[in-house]
């Protein structure tokens, strides 16, 4: 009996510490806009949860060439305010992908990729001929 009460204390301590766990709320971004139609980069200081916008004008690029997120678990907030359906994917250097988003138009939607390592990482658009077009950028994990 001591047995089953001590493994169901460890148990709910458990759960208290994940839910009490740092969370994407604690998450600060900064984004500087760059000059020229080169795009902007959005870097995370606290967690790792970026956003990602494309454009606006059904054009097939996203405002953003570059992200940079914190090691560990990211998080794309995506939004294509575009008519055109886009998504956004993630790939390592040898050209796995780790995930994707659903598609969207007119929407937002969010893509999450666990245990990313420091490194460089591709994010793109899946839809047939949009990467091609240019809709790609590069992710920095540190």
């Amino acid at each position: 009996m001591k047995k089953a009460t001590a493994l169901l204390a460890l148990s709910l301590a458990s759960i208290g510490l994940v839910a009490c766990g740092g969370g994407g709320s604690d998450t600060t971004g900064a984004a500087a806009t760059g000059g020229g139609g080169g795009g902007t980069t959005a870097t995370v200081s606290k967690g790792s949860t970026v956003k990602l916008t494309a454009n606006a004008d059904n054009q097939l690029s996203y405002d953003q060439k570059t992200l940079t997120a914190k090691a560990g678990t990211v998080s794309i907030d995506f939004d294509n305010p575009a008519s055109i359906q886009h998504d956004v994917a993630v790939e390592d250097s040898g050209g796995k992908v780790l995930g994707t988003s659903d598609l969207v138009s007119q929407g937002k939607v969010n893509l999450t990729v666990d245990d990313l390592k420091p490194g460089s990482y591709t994010f793109f658009c899946t839809v047939p001929g949009h990467r091609d077009a240019g809709m790609e950028g590069t992710l920095t994990v540190n």
